[in-house]
């Protein structure tokens, strides 16, 4: 499994980004996988998570009804589409396949990540 996030970027409150998180060995289609994210000085948290049939979307409490997970297994691509963002929302977002093939909210139940993706939100 080889993951890379890309669609980060500088927003406004209230705006939108798209994220996508893609796997260049596509081995990874079997697999549960998840979105975390890193704000400066804080500890890496969970966003949310996908079963590895796209069932089964897990959120923080934090950005539900705002967030939304899928994924394209055809193009071994996982998306985060972020609507209503916050400045609290500002931080390194990062994707991951698990070691299983269901969704989890446990940072320990994930053992592929990629590279992150800067997603700044301005008040």
């Amino acid at each position: 499994v080889q993951l890379q996030a890309s669609g980060g970027g500088l927003v406004q409150a209230g705006g939108s980004l798209r994220l996508s998180c893609s796997d260049s060995r596509r081995t990874s289609s079997n697999n549960g996988m998840g979105w975390f994210r890193q704000a400066p000085g804080k500890e890496r948290e969970i966003v949310a998570a996908i079963a590895w049939n796209g069932g089964s979307p897990i959120y923080t409490e934090s950005v539900k009804g705002r967030f939304t997970i899928s994924r394209d297994r055809s193009k071994n691509t996982l998306y985060l589409q972020m609507d209503s963002l916050k400045p609290e929302d500002t931080a390194v977002y990062y994707c991951a396949a698990g070691r299983s093939s269901s969704a989890s909210l446990r940072i320990a139940s994930y053992a592929y990540w990629g590279q992150g993706t800067l997603v700044t939100v301005s008040s």
